[in-house]
Formats: C-alpha cells, sequence, structure tokens
C-alpha cells in the first residue's frame, strides 16, 4: 500500500461545481487544493460546458492525482439540474478517462457516511467534519467546496480501508462506520 495518496473530488453542477484535491497519508487527510468552477446561466450552454471542463482538467493537470472521486447523479424533480449535472459527470468521466487516471462514482449517502458516520447528515454537518478532518479554521464556503473535499475525502479512504483487527486498531470512528457499510451493503444485509 503507498505511503499516500491524492485524490480529486468533483461535486458536479452547472452553475457551480466543487473541484477539491486532498493527500491521504496513514489514514490522515490534508487540503491540497479546492475551488468551485462557476458558469453563468445566461451563457450558452456549450460555453458554460467548455467553462467547467477547462477548470477540471487544468485541476487535475495542476495537481496530478492518483484517482478522481465523482459524485454519482441521482434523481432530482428539477429536470434541467439532473441535465446540467449530467453532462458535468460526463466531462469528468471524459477527462478521467483521457488521462488513464481511475475514477469511482459515489452516491452523496456513501460521502456522507464516510465523513461523518452519518449517510443522512446535511450539508453543515459535511462541512463541520470536512473542516475538522483538514484542520481547518473554518469549513470551506460555499457548500459546493466541502461538499468535493468530502467526495475526494470518502474515495481516498475507500481505498485505504483496512480490514480486520487492523480496522479496529488504527481506522477513525468515519472509517470503520464506511467500512461497516461497505461490508453490508455486500452482504445485501441491512446496517444496524
Amino acid at each position: 500500500m503507498a505511503a499516500s495518496v491524492r485524490v480529486l473530488g468533483v461535486d458536479p453542477g452547472l452553475t457551480r461545481c466543487g473541484v477539491g484535491v486532498v493527500d491521504i497519508a496513514h489514514r490522515t487527510p490534508s487540503l491540497v487544493h479546492v475551488e468551485v468552477l462557476r458558469s453563468d446561466a445566461d451563457e450558452p450552454i456549450e460555453q458554460r460546458l467548455l467553462r467547467i471542463a477547462r477548470g477540471v482538467e487544468s485541476a487535475i493537470d495542476v495537481h496530478r492525482p492518483d484517482a478522481i472521486a465523482l459524485e454519482r447523479v441521482f434523481a432530482q424533480a428539477n429536470l434541467r439540474s439532473v441535465m446540467g449535472v449530467a453532462q458535468i459527470s460526463g466531462i469528468v468521466l471524459r477527462a478521467a478517462a483521457e488521462r488513464q487516471i481511475p475514477i469511482s462514482l459515489l452516491t452523496p449517502t456513501e460521502v456522507k457516511a464516510a465523513v461523518t458516520g452519518y449517510g443522512a447528515a446535511d450539508k453543515r454537518q459535511v462541512g463541520e467534519m470536512v473542516r475538522r478532518l483538514l484542520r481547518l479554521d473554518a469549513a470551506p464556503k460555499p457548500a459546493d467546496a466541502a461538499d468535493a473535499l468530502a467526495i475526494a475525502i470518502a474515495e481516498g479512504w475507500r481505498a485505504r480501508v483496512p480490514t480486520g483487527a487492523a480496522a479496529a486498531a488504527t481506522s477513525t470512528p468515519a472509517q470503520r462506520a464506511w467500512a461497516a457499510a461497505e461490508a453490508a451493503a455486500k452482504s445485501g444485509r441491512p446496517r444496524r
């Protein structure tokens, strides 16, 4: 197992797209970079997609992550919002494939469970845990920034979660909750 891993997390959105990069060493995340890429709703869609694509690709090329994690699109009542998220997700997937960087899709529930130990945590709770985990003075703002960092942390831990006795001795409570949720999902039994 490598001593550290660099993960780039993306909270996809057409108006605001969070991009966060963390290094995970010995199960401890540290902040490398965070930004929120923006596009204006008045711009033509192709220009909005190009603006976000260039920002994501620049972050990938500058920070050279070992892995990329992307929040999985989920159903919403607002079709326009879902379409924008799906379009940005496609851009990120293509950028990862072009650079041959492994990419994972994580649901919001998986990310929340990983960083807070509770899959139904609210945005404030996620932001506060990101602040604590990264030892920051304040939670990253806006929420898209904190969410991108949470996605990166979750993926970094997921790829490095110890099992068995080593898990009990060296994992954080959030990592143990993540490992239990993954084991329950794989076995098909509900988590208690």
